[in-house]
């Protein structure tokens, strides 16, 4: 099981991104942006895709906006036939303002972006843990956290608040998009929301980030936790790998 991770100048959770891959069950590949600009093909091996969180270019003029600029017209193509072919894709933080970006969410490309990850509305950079809820939706990144209590995930970034009109939440809603809700809602983020899925459920952008919770001692509160149940990240990833490789017999 194959999965790939595309790093850039500026990311900086890629590491942790392909141990969770890793972790999950999958062999993991990391391959620079500017290579697959060279040959797109290069990525028509991957079972799996991660788009990871960080900086990417210093996010000059926007979070995520030159990176899905110099993404959309050759390689956007490719990650959908990806999804296409049925690759679970990940795109934590700046990877999901990226995704937003170039029109990979919330799918399919539209002639304008529909949504948006707008700057916090307490104006600062924001870094927490904090609870989420997984309602009902098509996400196969979050299949069997449906509904359950006491999760969370860490948080952090400056540009996260997710904004957009209230025909296109309706149309998210409806159409069971919405893979992951704040609680606490520290961003402003219009719904709550803290994460969406494309319109096939493989590919799942949010602005929390499950690869940094793949053990249970990087929870702050670790020492007052049982040892014994899969982490959040655990579960999200875990589902992930499930689905590729059912999806390959």
């Amino acid at each position: 099981m194959q999965a790939m991770v595309i790093v850039t100048s500026g990311t900086n959770c890629d590491l942790e991104l392909a141990q969770a891959f890793e972790d999950a069950g999958a062999s993991c590949e990391t391959v620079h942006l500017h290579s697959i600009l060279d040959n797109p093909e290069a990525l028509d091996g991957a079972e799996l895709v991660g788009l990871p969180g960080g900086f990417a270019y210093g996010d000059a003029v926007a979070a995520g906006r030159i990176k899905a600029a110099l993404m959309r017209e050759r390689v956007v193509p490719v990650l959908s036939r990806l999804l296409d072919r049925g690759v679970p894709m990940i795109a934590p933080c700046n990877g999901f303002q990226t995704a937003v970006q170039c029109g990979l969410l919330p799918g399919p490309a539209p002639s304008r972006p529909e949504v948006a990850l707008a700057p916090n509305t307490s104006g600062r950079f924001e870094d927490r843990w904090t609870g989420v809820d997984f309602p009902l939706s098509r996400c196969i990144w979050t299949d069997g956290l449906t509904g359950e209590e006491g999760h969370e995930l860490p948080s952090a970034h400056g540009e996260g608040r997710f904004v957009a009109e209230e025909s296109t939440l309706s149309r998210l809603r409806e159409g069971q998009q919405i893979a992951v809700r704040y609680q606490d809602n520290f961003n402003g983020s219009d719904d709550s929301v803290a994460g969406i899925c494309d319109q096939t459920g493989l590919l799942l952008g949010l602005m929390p980030h499950p690869e940094r919770w793949m053990r249970h001692s990087q929870h702050p509160a670790w020492t007052r936790r049982s040892a014994g149940l899969a982490t959040t990240g655990q579960r999200m990833f875990r589902a992930a790998v499930h689905h590729a490789r059912a999806a390959m017999k």
